[in-house]
């Protein structure tokens, strides 16, 4: 079933695992801002896929996401329960969309070059199977 091997970083096309799955890439595909509210620790796939297609992502700062985030490199980063800092990171977004196109650029690389699954993370997976 290589049609839910997807590549992170592959969200050109093919066939989709399933229909919310297809739904999530597409939006990430054509979204301004993917805002990604978590607390206390949650790092999804959505985050990743986000990330991996250009999108500027603003998220919550905790723990896990500051392991792929780097605030102001390659996404947003904003305490949780901080309203006035969301609402300023997601009007200066949406208002100044090229300002952020940088950030949006370095989140695709980070994808590629860290979790991409067909280069990075199906070997390593497979190495630690293997060998261990």
């Amino acid at each position: 079933m290589t049609h839910k091997w997807t590549a992170i970083s592959d969200l050109t096309g093919g066939f989709c695992a399933t229909n919310t799955y297809c739904r999530a890439c597409k939006r990430a595909r054509v979204t301004r801002v993917h805002t990604y509210l978590t607390y206390p620790f949650v790092l999804s796939w959505s985050l990743l896929e986000a990330m991996s297609a250009g999108a500027l992502v603003v998220a919550s700062r905790t723990p896990p996401v500051e392991e792929v985030i780097k605030d102001g490199f390659n996404g947003r980063l904003v305490d949780f329960f901080d309203i006035d800092a969301w609402s300023d990171v997601l009007i200066s977004a949406l208002a100044q969309p090229n300002r952020y196109r940088d950030i949006c650029v370095a989140a695709r690389r980070t994808i590629v070059e860290s979790y991409d699954l067909r280069t990075i993370c199906l070997p390593r997976q497979l190495d630690f199977v293997e060998n261990p």
